[in-house]
């Protein structure tokens, strides 16, 4: 069975579905694998390096996806839509496609798999179960945006990070505030500390208390009886009562911060605004607020896409794809977590894809099967 990995063409990805590592174990567990030459020139991964691991190259998708049964990638397929090669349509019929498909952003495409008979399936919507650990690009990639994250904003950050005993005097050390601690939060608080500052941290989820204490950081409570716990360890959308209690402490935090990291982020919704406008005027000149939500609308009002803006002496940091400015690693633990997911997939005798429809992992990540939608919360037809 041959594996077909493509070369991203979506705006700010620099990310690759596998690595020479993860083919050299793909082989081993009885597949063919054509690359797309250049798919790994983002990450630092040569084509050369790829042919060594015994991947054949081709010079374009259409020869890479020939013969194919399985197609990896990491964003979704590209559309006219979005100004590129309509990547659905050259796909396989009936071929077997591996990404983080985006369902609730783009539900349109789910149709479009269902034409040409596609089996589909979005990684990122893995249950959080112990078994599944190993597969979770969510929680890999999130970990590298947390961490990138601290590092962007102390570049952005005029100043120093930890204090500094001088002969000329002492330098304070910079105040971060961390506005989630899920597993990009819990990371920039560990790499935040490590750089010397003062973390605060703040989450609707009183669980997370312990976590972020655990690594050094205070937790910012409000005053509720609301949990902000939803199912499988995520966030819910809390009530209007408790968004205005938050919303007056986060402001009081940012008074006295020097740098702000926005982490919140709801399943199928757009991203809840934390930081508002009023907000910014209150923080210091030279303060920085990273947005690590800006794709999915923004935790802060006014940040842009792709963008570092300056509001009333405020850098606010609105870099899209944190994860694609660590490449190389990036790409490495998500190429580690397909092929976690595919041998989980595969009949180790008859060295075939093997899947077991029944299986909850399989039940939560399917989005298409037999022309026809199995996810329709993400509001496809």
């Amino acid at each position: 069975m041959q594996i077909a990995v493509l070369k991203e063409r979506r705006p700010y990805e620099t990310r690759v579905a596998a690595t020479p590592e993860s083919i050299k174990k793909f082989i081993a567990l009885g597949f063919k694998v054509v690359v797309e030459k250049g798919a790994g020139e983002g990450s630092h991964y040569t084509d050369e390096a790829y042919e060594n691991a015994g991947a054949k190259m081709a010079s374009t998708p259409q020869i890479a996806l020939k013969g194919s049964k399985i197609v990896l990638k990491v964003q979704p397929p590209m559309t006219k839509k979005d100004g590129g090669e309509d990547e659905v349509k050259i796909l396989p019929e009936g071929s077997f496609l591996f990404g983080v498909l985006q369902p609730y952003t783009k539900p349109e495409l789910l149709d479009e798999y269902n034409k040409q008979n596609i089996t589909a399936f979005a990684l990122e919507l893995l249950p959080r179960i112990s078994r599944a650990q190993a597969m979770d690009v969510l929680s890999s990639q999130s970990n590298l945006a947390g961490y990138r994250a601290v590092i962007e904003a102390a570049n952005a950050f005029e100043k120093a990070f930890p204090m500094m005993m001088t002969a000329a005097g002492t330098i304070a050390p910079a105040r971060v505030l961390i506005l989630g601690a899920g597993v990009a939060g819990l990371q920039a608080v560990a790499t935040a500390k490590r750089l010397g500052a003062i973390v605060n941290v703040f989450d609707v989820r009183a669980a997370a208390k312990e976590q972020v204490e655990s690594l050094g950081g205070t937790f910012v409570e409000v005053e509720t009886q609301e949990t902000g716990e939803a199912s499988g360890g995520y966030a819910k959308e809390m009530s209007d009562d408790y968004k205005t209690r938050q919303a007056s402490k986060i402001k009081e935090v940012l008074q006295k911060s020097d740098i702000a990291i926005t982490t919140a982020l709801i399943p199928g919704k757009p991203a809840p605004r934390l930081i508002t406008a009023d907000m910014v005027e209150v923080m210091k000149p030279g303060s920085v607020i990273v947005d690590l939500a800006v794709e999915s609308g923004g935790n802060c009002e006014g940040s842009i896409l792709g963008k570092i803006i300056v509001k009333e002496g405020v850098k606010i940091v609105g870099y899209a794809n944190m994860p694609g400015r660590i490449p190389t690693d990036a790409s490495a633990v998500y190429a580690r977590n397909l092929l976690n997911l595919l041998t989980l997939c595969m009949d180790k005798e008859t060295q075939s894809l093997k899947i077991n429809w029944d299986d909850e992992i399989i039940k939560a990540i399917a989005l298409t099967r037999d022309g026809k939608t199995l996810q329709p919360q993400t509001g496809a037809k």
